[in-house]
């Protein structure tokens, strides 16, 4: 667009010669360039933006959709393919091919986001939106949803912010189910730590998966088709409005004052999504029964004009939108924000020209969208340009935006330092006291206790597909292929004290740990997704800590691998960087890398619950034997957090046992299955007694004497990841243990309670104490 096309009024001067004026320029329209990007965005144009533009590369180059810091990092590093992937990090989920059934090739679509910052300022909202949004990504690429997980992390309750940590905790629990279950997904999985880092900034992290027919996938980009025969740009689903506007630049900047951002908090409609849903399934199928070629997206950062470019660019064409055709929910919005406005409850279509009118049908009159929300709609706002590589974008018949799609979705590049690496000389955890005081005090642990009172206001049931549900075993495992066993298990972990002590472990660990889950459920780890959560990356301490912490969870993929395919790694297929969780006081959060594992069981009955079955039977532990209690629970209740050795592993001897833990339970050896990480030995054991409800029915007789380790204190509490699993209490080991250290620690026995014989004598928990620490006290401290 030439510079005497714009109307003076409509541009802002970014070619002023001070750069005070640029800047006040970019505050006044609340804007996140820094002066050196807008006048770049003036030598990418050829002239000053107009207002739209603005707010367009305002979004696109933002932390959230450039990943300007993230992205060398994460192409450097983490490993995304092996033969199972059908579709890597490059859309708006990732797609893995998780079995056949009846001929019909199945695959799994997994995304992970964040909502880190709407959640902090309108928790509810907050929550939702972030639960709205993964679920559009997996739709958008053709499957159904039957899973959702949240890892979520909120501050000390206890602490000087414990009562708005506690609000907040209430209002993202109410959020997530009230969207997720009127919307009909179910609740897989999750977990919830408490910290004061997270004080100032909850982090509201989600995972959802969907299943579809490999040759069901639709791309998030328009079809080479475009380039030959006419193309429609369809949007459809709720009417336009202001809120969401500015949401992405929002979530890449610090926090500041929470009731100045309330209005780039999304609005959430789990009724009109639910029907949106419904509507694309239709208009997919009769794109398959016509055999045509579509493509679809979900409109979330940066609105129509970014979406529309993204799958116009994708496509290898270019793209006009009429602002004026756009439904919107109310008079006087301006063409950037209509534009550019994050509404919820919207997806965009590129579709042949004479599909048009069957989705315009499909949604408006089969489905009544207007009916099921006011102001809801499909309409026809765009065509695709065979011959014309840009964007254009009119209002009233004026064009207010004009720039080159790959321009608009190159992003940009931030070269930002890391500190040297940390001195570490952590020095040990020293404990002289009351062990038997100190187990209870880690089983009743806000951290540890049952999440019962939580996770019960999701719904688990709807679907009917889940065949093993939160709390029941260390992942959720779900049928999703109806009348098949083919099951699929998800876990979704990170512990953000190994993160502030060693962000490489604490990478590494969340990887390894999300595996661990999986295959002590019984499935085979077969993908990975990713949410990175750091303070400000110009900050080198935590841009060292972010690559710090890629590394590690390169590293940990890398050496476990897909254990079905040896020498692949274990793929990222999905992920998200949520940089900027820090307040305007200064604090940040701990590191935080968080990773969801998805593991495959070809038949979901050998799957096994946490809950010791049998009397009589024996509990092995399986895998290394450590003094790691750095970053452990024992010692923050020791308030001994600097010190101590964070878990480690050796990559391949991890894969080892996972493998013979697998073979272990495909052969119908093992009872109930176990891993051990938080808390250490003394909480899986406790847990694998009381089970899913804390109502013990069982006792153990335990005998540590002979593990490795300094003490008592030591091997009961060391974190060092591991394996606990019942088998039965006759006869040698199964065989699949023979060539991995393990021992036989204990019995399962008829008296309900818990007795350790130990270096320094006895300890006895009766099953009352235990039940009370672990059942009931969360509910207590939450409130």
């Amino acid at each position: 667009m030439p510079a005497d096309s714009v109307g003076a009024l409509r541009t802002l001067e970014f070619t002023a010669s001070e750069d005070a004026l640029v800047q006040a320029l970019i505050s006044e329209r609340g804007l996140c360039f820094t002066v050196g990007e807008a006048r770049q965005l003036v030598d990418l144009l050829g002239r000053n933006p107009t207002v739209l533009e603005a707010h367009l590369f305002d979004t696109m180059w933002s932390e959230h959709c450039s990943y300007k810091s993230s992205r060398p990092v994460l192409k450097r590093f983490l490993p995304t393919d092996s033969s199972f992937v059908v579709l890597g990090p490059v859309e708006d989920a990732g797609v893995v091919e998780i079995g056949e059934v009846n001929g019909v090739r199945w695959a799994a679509v997994m995304g992970h986001e964040s909502h880190n910052h709407p959640s902090q300022i309108v928790p509810g909202e907050g929550a939702a939106t972030g639960i709205g949004g993964i679920v559009r990504d997996v739709y958008c690429m053709g499957a159904d949803v039957f899973a959702v997980l949240d890892s979520l992390r909120f501050g000390d309750l206890d602490g000087p912010d414990g009562e708005r940590s506690r609000e907040i905790l209430t209002g993202v629990v109410e959020g997530i189910a009230g969207y997720a279950n009127p919307l009909g997904v179910p609740n897989c999985g999750g977990e919830t730590v408490f910290h004061r880092g997270y004080g100032d900034n909850c982090l509201v992290n989600v995972v959802c998966a969907g299943v579809m027919p490999v040759d069901h996938l639709v791309h998030s980009a328009v079809p080479e088709r475009a380039r030959t025969e006419p193309y429609d740009f369809i949007l459809t689903g709720k009417a336009t409005d202001a809120s969401g506007f500015g949401g992405a630049t929002m979530a890449s900047r610090i926090l500041e004052v929470e009731e100045d951002s309330r209005s780039a908090v999304q609005v959430p409609d789990p009724f009109l999504k639910r029907v949106l849903r419904n509507a694309s399934l239709a208009v997919m199928e009769r794109a398959r029964e016509m055999d045509l070629e579509i493509g679809f997206k979900d409109l979330g950062a940066g609105g129509i004009v970014c979406v529309a470019a993204e799958i116009a660019h994708s496509g290898g064409v270019g793209v006009e939108i009429r602002l004026d055709e756009v439904h919107v929910a109310e008079d006087g919005l301006g063409p950037e924000v209509i534009a550019c406005a994050e509404t919820q409850e919207r997806f965009g279509w590129a579709v042949p020209r004479s599909f048009t009118d069957e989705v315009l049908r499909i949604h408006n009159e089969e489905f009544d969208l207007p009916r099921v929300s006011r102001g809801a709609a499909a309409r026809h706002v765009g065509e695709f340009l065979p011959d014309h590589p840009g964007m254009r974008v009119f209002w009233n018949g004026e064009l207010v935006g004009d720039a080159a799609t790959e321009a608009v979705t190159a992003g940009v590049t931030a070269v930002r330092d890391a500190a040297p690496a940390r001195d570490e000389d952590p020095g040990e955890v020293v404990f002289h006291g009351d062990l038997r005081r100190l187990a209870l005090e880690v089983l009743a642990s806000e951290n540890i206790a049952s999440k019962r009172d939580l996770f019960s206001h999701y719904d688990q049931e709807v679907r009917g597909g889940a065949f093993l549900r939160p709390g029941e075993a260390d992942a959720g495992v779900a049928l999703p292929v109806p009348g098949a066993p083919l099951g699929v298990a998800l876990s979704v972990d990170g512990n953000p004290r190994y993160g502030e002590r060693n962000a490489y472990w604490g990478g590494a660990n969340a990887v390894l740990e999300s595996a661990r889950n999986v295959v002590a459920a019984g499935a085979w780890p077969r993908a990975l997704t990713d949410c990175l959560n750091f303070g400000n990356p110009e900050r080198a301490e935590v841009y060292r800590d972010f690559r710090d912490a890629v590394r590690g969870m390169s590293d940990a993929a890398r050496g476990f691998g897909t254990l079905e395919r040896p020498g692949e790694p274990l793929p990222f297929v999905s992920g998200n960087v949520s940089f900027y969780n820090e307040s305007s006081t200064g604090r940040a959060i701990p590191p935080s890398p968080i990773v969801c594992c998805l593991g495959v069981a070809p038949d979901a009955r050998r799957c096994r619950a946490i809950a010791l079955e049998r009397v009589g039977s024996r509990v092995v532990r399986v895998g290394h034997c450590r003094d790691e209690l750095g970053g452990s629970e024992a010692a923050r209740i020791l308030h001994q957090e600097e010190r101590g050795r964070v878990p480690t592993a050796d990559f391949g001897a991890e894969a080892t046992f996972a493998r013979a833990v697998l073979e272990c339970i495909e052969a119908g050896s093992v009872g109930g299955s176990h891993d051990i990480s938080s808390g250490g030995l003394f909480t899986a054991l406790a847990e694998m007694l009381l089970g899913p409800r804390g109502s013990m029915e069982r006792g153990l007789a335990v005998d540590i004497r002979a593990l490795p380790g300094r003490g008592d204190f030591e091997k009961l509490f060391s974190e060092t990841g591991a394996y606990l699993l019942e088998v039965p209490g006759d006869g040698p080991l199964p065989p699949s243990l023979a060539e991995v250290p393990c021992e036989v620690v204990g019995t399962v026995t008829d008296q309900p309670g818990l007795r350790i014989l130990g270096d320094s004598g006895e300890y006895e928990f009766s099953a009352q104490e235990l039940e009370s620490a672990w059942r009931d006290s969360f509910a207590e401290v939450a409130g």
